[in-house]
């Protein structure tokens, strides 16, 4: 009897909740979207870099509210709002603009399972676009800027008996502030697309103990066979022990103990190397230790692997994995869905466009002024896909940045916008260090937000030394970084070289076909060319592809294919916008496409 209450319970408010929330609008969605349940959406452990057996996800339905900015909570709310898509999204229930001048505000309650008694308690939020302000039982714990990063808060020390009142209140100016926001504008059309404002990545719980582990991050060397670990604690003393033990499958390969702040050295022996053709990971257990009692222990995995860069037999400079010369080739990722924009529908969702990249033959994805969550990351790793990283354009309009391009000049920035895009830069390359996948930093494309391009790239060798630099692919072009990266629609040329750098081909392609019944809207669609149907595409793509082998021999070490999907007004993509139907002949594609990947074997 008390199961069958449990369940026509369960039921019940499953009812209710589909009741509260349904996808908003009448643009075109993928099919995920109607696996989508509102009590259960996103339930994977959002952060697989660095796992904990206990933890409560936050994502459903909030209350939300849309205010001018600078009021104070307000008394009553205007609906339900299914976090985490934006607000903007049709899987968010609201689908409405908020603008430079609002501020959305959210609220929910939760409990504190009983069990997680005398732990410390971190509030995490996955990502925030833009500047977030957080509210625990109508006091205000803390504030974030920047769209594209996790943070947390310990929330222990305002924690009460029984239901707990969580708040947020956000502002983005959008294409109107200083901030990065990649493709985001208020006036979407081209090549912008529609804002994204708010929550759009999995809120959640974590129980832990006040000594604990806050990060791990872990650099190869393949040349010496040593992995170096960087592990970061909370609250540790002098006498804290940190332990790391890298596993193959069951077997301890290596381990090594440390005080914390040290970084720990450990021998991996005949290391198995990974790559897009052997995407092998090494398992970590990382454990704190205290008094002799192990009081933090989160699962981990890395990779042994090296990307460089070195000159070959003909004098060419190549991008070399694991020391062997490796061309790169894969397609501009814009990480953009018709239904939820930023947020994947689903985590099959967020795998697919992974998946299809290597289906069509492809061994490397550019993901283009957008930064993923993390399980994106780690889908790429267990994969076996490399990983150009951009950073988010922003600051001024596209317009002025154009003016930028055409002129060869940099734009100048204001302090305040000088300094947020360095916290921005530094969180996101600090956030993304850990997943082996990623093996370029792009910091910025097509002069747009271009700014102190040597300074910035200076700093960004720096701080992570094992990976190259692509200081500005196709925009104002200096003599520093690692790479030369030259844009060229429709089809690849060879217009400039650099001896002294690896040359890439940082974008081409982008050959259009409008699909009827996939289009985000019926008219004013765009490619760089335009085709009738799936066989011209492909005998195009293939003409390309036959020129950029030729080219290869003349100096080209890398080359980007625009683009994965179909993005609103754009309809070059691979695959449509709603993922339903492929745009190309896959079988002619992915012969060609290894053909290119397999040119410098």
């Amino acid at each position: 009897m008390r199961k069958l209450l449990l369940t026509v319970g369960i039921l019940f408010l499953t009812t209710v909740a589909f009741a509260q929330w349904k996808p908003a609008g009448d643009k075109i969605k993928t099919d995920w979207a109607e696996k989508i349940n509102p009590d259960n959406v996103l339930s994977e452990y959002p952060r697989p870099i660095m796992e904990r057996s206990d933890w409560q996800n936050l994502n459903g339905l909030w209350d939300y509210a849309i205010l001018p900015a600078g009021q104070a909570e307000p008394n009553s709310f205007d609906g339900k709002i299914l976090v985490p898509f934006a607000i903007e999204s049709s899987l968010s229930g609201v689908q409405k603009p908020v603008g430079e001048n609002n501020e959305l505000w959210y609220k929910r309650t939760f409990t504190i399972p009983s069990k997680w008694k005398g732990k410390n308690i971190l509030l995490h939020f996955g990502a925030v676009d833009w500047k977030a302000e957080i509210y625990l039982n109508d006091i205000k714990i803390g504030s974030h800027t920047g769209g594209y990063t996790p943070f947390c808060f310990d929330i222990t020390p305002y924690l009460t008996g029984g239901d707990q009142k969580l708040t947020v209140k956000v502002w983005d100016g959008t294409d109107k502030g200083y901030q990065p926001r990649g493709k985001q504008v208020s006036n979407p059309h081209g090549i912008w697309y529609t804002p994204v404002t708010g929550i759009w990545q999995t809120v959640w719980l974590e129980p832990v103990n006040n000594l604990h582990i806050n990060a791990v991050t872990a650099t190869s060397d393949i040349d010496k066979n040593r992995l170096s670990v960087k592990v970061c604690t909370e609250n540790s003393q002098a006498a804290d022990i940190v332990e790391v033990k890298v596993k193959d499958g069951a077997d301890v390969v290596a381990r090594a103990k440390a005080v914390p702040g040290q970084i720990l050295e450990l021998n991996i022996p005949d290391a198995k190397l990974w790559s897009p053709e052997s995407p092998f990971l090494y398992d970590m257990e990382v454990s704190l230790v205290s008094k002799g009692k192990v009081v933090d222990q989160v699962k981990s995995y890395t990779a042994m692997r090296k990307i460089s860069s070195k000159r070959d037999q003909y004098g060419i400079m190549r991008m070399q994995l694991n020391n062997k010369d490796y061309f790169q080739y894969g397609p501009l990722d814009q990480g953009w869905w018709p239904d939820g924009l930023y947020t994947a529908p689903t985590d099959e969702a967020l795998a697919y466009d992974i998946k299809k990249t290597k289906d069509f033959g492809y061994n490397m994805i550019r993901k283009h002024v957008k930064v993923e969550p993390a399980r994106w990351y780690t889908h790429c790793d267990r994969l076996g896909i490399l990983v150009w990283q951009d950073m988010p354009s922003g600051d001024r309009s596209p317009h002025w940045d154009m003016y930028n391009y055409f002129s060869g000049t940099e734009m100048k920035r204001s302090a305040e916008s000088d300094a947020n895009y360095r916290k921005e830069w530094n969180e996101i390359v600090n956030f993304c260090m850990p997943y082996q996948c990623i093996v370029v930093w792009v910091p910025f494309n097509e002069a747009w937000g271009q700014f102190k391009t040597p300074e910035i790239v200076e700093w960004t060798k720096k701080h992570d030394p094992s990976r190259l630099v692509n200081p500005a692919s196709g925009g104002n072009h200096y003599r520093v970084g690692d790479i030369l990266d030259l844009h060229r629609y429709p089809g690849p040329e060879l217009l400039m070289y650099e001896a002294e750098r690896v040359t890439v081909l940082g974008e081409y392609g982008g050959i259009g076909l409008p699909m009827q019944d996939h289009l985000w809207q019926p008219d004013r669609n765009w490619g760089y060319v335009q085709f009738k149907n799936i066989k011209e595409v492909t005998d195009e793509y293939v003409k390309f592809a036959e020129q950029l082998k030729k080219l290869i021999k003349a100096g080209y070490s890398a080359a980007v294919y625009t683009q994965t999907t179909d993005v609103e007004g754009e309809v070059n993509g691979l695959i449509t916008y709603d993922r339903k139907q492929i745009k190309i002949e896959e079988d002619r594609v992915r012969k060609v496409n290894q053909e290119v990947c397999n040119s410098l074997k």
